[in-house]
């Protein structure tokens, strides 16, 4: 079983917690987080792009010159693509770009993403994470003492109102809960901070 340190907000460590082999100890699968990464950046896609074809320009219903005679090159309509002003050749419309992914694929997904962060070290585990008020810069200052990196994402077991606003503000800092967490979000930040309480509530949701 994988073992990481225990910090607390001042960043000293208090202790350590064995992490389940099965969720944080697997082989990291590179095409399975490649694959569900990339649906889930699909699924967000609005698709509501749209661009008129040629059929759909206005105008253009008469032959702007005749046919022969005229030494310029044959031209059927003004609105066709390579004219100014013309339709777009193979235009986007709206459609849904959303798929889906099996269950067992986006577990593996998860459980390779959580193992990449302990095998990176990017993985920091605090006792507890409690603000008396929601402070940015008691938030900046715990981010600093357990040497966060640029990104961070901080993980909860349940909502704490103080510790989000506290890191809302922050650039590149995100909070999410477990039952929110998904495979983009982990690989997206540099530093994957959880209570030692979330991590037990990862171990029973994702085993």
């Amino acid at each position: 079983m994988p073992k990481v340190n225990v910090y607390n907000i001042l960043g000293e460590q208090v202790g350590e917690i064995e992490l389940k082999e099965d969720i944080f100890g697997v082989e990291v699968n590179q095409h399975v987080l490649y694959e569900v990464v990339k649906n889930q950046l699909a699924n967000k896609r609005q698709g509501t792009q749209s661009v008129k074809t040629r059929a759909e320009v206005r105008g253009g219903g008469r032959k702007p010159w005749r046919q022969k005679g005229t030494g310029r090159a044959r031209q059927g309509s003004i609105r066709a693509p390579h004219w100014v002003g013309g339709g777009v050749a193979f235009a986007p419309k709206p459609r849904d770009y959303s798929y889906k992914v099996p269950k067992k694929v986006k577990r593996l997904a998860m459980k390779s993403a959580l193992s990449s962060k302990v095998l990176n070290d990017e993985l920091v585990v605090l006792e507890e994470l409690n603000l008396e008020e929601p402070k940015t810069k008691e938030m900046i200052k715990i981010l600093g003492n357990i040497k966060a990196g640029k990104k961070a994402l901080i993980v909860m077991d349940e909502k704490n109102i103080n510790v989000i606003k506290a890191a809302r503000n922050i650039p590149n800092v995100e909070t999410t809960f477990v039952n929110t967490l998904n495979v983009y979000d982990i690989l997206n930040y540099d530093s994957f901070i959880i209570t030692k309480d979330a991590v037990r509530k990862v171990e029973e949701v994702f085993v």
